[in-house]
């Protein structure tokens, strides 16, 4: 029986004014792994871009809703149900404050964690029973409102920590959906930060 196909989605924001926001880290990883693994992001369905490829030997949709952050929900869930995707062959990929710049985590399942994105998503599927990565953006500083800091762009000594972190945060991917979710874990939640 061939593996089943899975579906890999990055939260974030449409629109050129919200590319380079830590709140679309999501999208920058996506972004990442279409390149490395030459998927073609040029299908619309649903209120998402996505392509389907592979990664390693395994069959993936990426996909980015264009719903803006707090409506992703929707979009995804007809997505899933349109290519019969089960909840726990979803992977969300998303920023979060509450972990360092330079820190990625995977969790098994859980709740929304106050992110809008990853709420909206637990409403549509009806379940939070789905495997996410997170990607470490920090927290503001107490001169900075949450909202502006993940709407806010990386200085450039961030940005390249965080190119590094989207790296291992690829290879995080590959094993999460080549190995599995607890060896993902294993290898990947570290208390790593990237000076």
């Amino acid at each position: 029986m061939p593996d089943p196909l899975h579906l890999v989605i990055g939260l974030g924001n449409p629109g050129e004014q919200y590319r380079k926001t830590r709140h679309n880290a999501g999208f920058m990883l996506i972004n990442a792994i279409a390149d490395t693994f030459s998927i073609d992001l040029n299908k619309k369905k649903f209120d998402t871009e996505f392509g389907r490829g592979y990664i390693e030997e395994v069959e993936v949709i990426l996909a980015k809703p264009q719903a803006f952050m707090n409506r992703s929900g929707p979009p995804v869930q007809k997505l899933a149900a349109y290519f019969n995707i089960s909840i726990q062959n979803i992977l969300v990929i998303h920023d979060d404050i509450d972990l360092n710049l330079g820190r990625i985590k995977i969790k098994k399942k859980g709740g929304g964690g106050g992110h809008n994105g990853v709420k909206s998503l637990i409403n549509a599927l009806n379940s939070g029973d789905f495997p996410r990565l997170r990607i470490g953006t920090g927290r503001p500083d107490e001169h900075t409102e949450v909202i502006g800091h993940v709407l806010g762009r990386f200085t450039n000594r961030e940005s390249e920590i965080m190119e590094r972190t989207l790296f291992r945060a690829k290879e995080a991917v590959a094993i999460i959906l080549c190995d599995g979710i607890k060896e993902g874990m294993n290898r990947f939640n570290v208390n790593f930060i990237d000076c």
